[in-house]
């Protein structure tokens, strides 16, 4: 049996930039980037933390041109931050 996906939960914040999203190409890039992190939550870089709050993860996917930063929660789901076109 293969291990379940992580649940992806978004922030206000990235909930909000979500909205925003218009074009396909932009929806087609966080959606690739979603699906990549929810299969393996740990594939992002942890971003330097001073140790009071989640550890943040950035996952960068150089084909489509995006940064998604987030942090796991203790029941393994993914937290959006942010979205970022790079």
């Amino acid at each position: 049996m293969a291990p379940r996906r992580a649940r992806i939960a978004f922030s206000d914040s990235a909930a909000k930039q979500l909205e925003d999203l218009t074009t396909e190409r932009e929806l087609h890039a966080l959606d690739r980037a979603l699906v990549a992190i929810s299969v393996d939550p740990e594939i992002g870089v942890p971003i330097p933390a001073d140790g009071t709050r989640p550890e943040l993860r950035q996952y960068t996917d150089e084909i489509e041109d995006v940064r998604v930063l987030y942090f796991i929660t203790a029941l393994r789901t993914v937290v959006v931050v942010a979205y970022i076109e790079t």
